[in-house]
């Protein structure tokens, strides 16, 4: 079924939510299905990006009626950013979020990965997924040490857990986290939304890792979240460095409410959860009543029609959390590979002072004593092997012993 926003734009103004209903409901964290607890931070994620979106519109705006247009629908965006939020319980700890945190990256990029047309998005997309797949990794090693809380309680058996390329074998050059961008007015529709979500999603990650990591119980959790926050920021210049820059405010506004009503849609069907599915429906309702305001700023002010900037009016395919063991197996051949500039390369083909092997001789140094590899060994002292949840052997030969933390694949030539 074809689904074009704009065929239902509704004719009422923005409404505001009562104080008294931020403040939802909190799920289960034992009961409520993984799927639906990343949709809950994939959504906390797309209002957060629509927020400061909108406040560093108004920075570089000196009109203040349009202020006060974008101000207005920033308003609500924050209300249902308060609303989506405050469904985390009080009992669920900042660690438990995390694996959720993880398995959306993992999952969503394998999803967006999949159905990529553009092969520069597509590369980038695999490339960072492997590291996404390490820190879920690191960060159950470190939940089986701290909380001894069931995995399955938290990501089911949705995603395998086990290394990826090693998280220190992540830290690059901030020259080789930038990508080309993507020309909007002639990508393909899935790619334009590809971008938007997982730029939004990477930075709520980053955020969240920046924000909670010194409130961590102690001292090797808050070495792991200082460490792996560095690799999201990496993740965030990757991604939106493939945004269209030539896009005007109000374009890029456009494709953000654009986004949103997609998102919000694609959970309405994709959710399990009836209390869940009601709440995205009403975020549904309210993005459409962004997208058409947001559509006739961008006539009056630029005197664009909305067509224009989309081309394709009606929703791609919609986003279903489905598991991607299998894809994300196939991705893991790619574990090798580095970035220099623009491309991706075998760390075995690097040329002699190349800005890899630099940046990790100042910000790595001994990767024997870096927080992610002291997590793993910590685990093996006390319990003989690393934890995992896997299917079938690691496809990578080289990372199929448990009693060892291989942290020079993916970063030294002779590994």
């Amino acid at each position: 079924m074809k689904i074009n926003p704009f065929e239902n734009l509704p004719n009422q103004k923005l409404r505001y939510y009562p104080l008294s209903s931020l403040a939802l409901k909190s799920y289960d964290k034992y009961q409520t299905d993984p799927y639906s607890k990343t949709r809950i931070i994939l959504m906390n994620g797309t209002e957060f990006e629509s927020n400061w979106f909108y406040h560093q519109f108004a920075r570089h705006c000196s009109n203040n009626e349009l202020r006060r247009e974008i101000a207005e629908i920033r308003r609500v965006e924050q209300q249902q950013q308060k609303r989506i939020s405050s469904l985390k319980p009080i009992n669920e700890s900042i660690l438990e979020t995390t694996l959720s945190y993880e398995q959306l990256a993992i999952d969503l990029t394998a999803i967006l990965a999949k159905r990529e047309k553009d092969f520069s998005v597509k590369n980038q997309l695999d490339f960072a997924l492997l590291e996404d797949f390490d820190h879920l990794y690191r960060f159950t090693n470190l939940l089986e040490l701290d909380e001894k809380e069931n995995y399955k309680n938290l990501v089911g058996s949705y995603t395998e857990i086990m290394p990826g390329r090693p998280t220190v074998s992540e830290h690059r050059h901030p020259f080789d986290d930038i990508r080309k961008p993507v020309n909007f007015m002639l990508a393909n529709p899935i790619t334009k939304m590809n971008v938007n979500i997982i730029t939004a999603a990477e930075q709520q990650t980053m955020n969240y890792y920046m924000n909670v990591g010194s409130f961590y119980k102690n001292e090797k959790g808050r070495k792991i979240y200082s460490e792996i926050a560095m690799i999201e920021e990496q993740h965030v210049s990757g991604y939106e460095s493939l945004k269209d820059p030539n896009s005007t405010w109000l374009e890029c506004a456009l494709m953000h409410e654009y986004t949103e009503c997609y998102l919000y849609y694609s959970c309405y069907r994709d959710e399990t959860d009836k209390y869940l599915k009601v709440l995205w429906e009403q975020h549904y309702q309210d993005e459409l009543i962004h997208l058409k305001k947001i559509a006739e700023l961008l006539y009056k002010y630029e005197g664009k029609h909305y067509q224009e900037v989309l081309i394709t009016l009606e929703f791609p395919e919609l986003l279903s959390f489905k598991e991607n063991k299998d894809y994300i197996r196939e991705v893991l051949k790619g574990i090798r590979l580095t970035s220099q500039r623009e491309n991706y390369i075998d760390v075995s083909a690097l040329a002699k002072n190349n800005t890899f092997d630099l940046y990790q001789k100042q910000a790595v140094r001994n990767p024997s004593s870096s927080p992610s590899h002291k997590v793993i060994e910590l685990h093996i002292s006390k319990h003989g092997e690393d934890f995992r949840f896997e299917t079938a052997p690691h496809p990578e030969k080289a990372l199929r012993d448990r009693k060892v933390d291989n942290i020079c694949i993916g970063r030294e030539k002779d590994c």
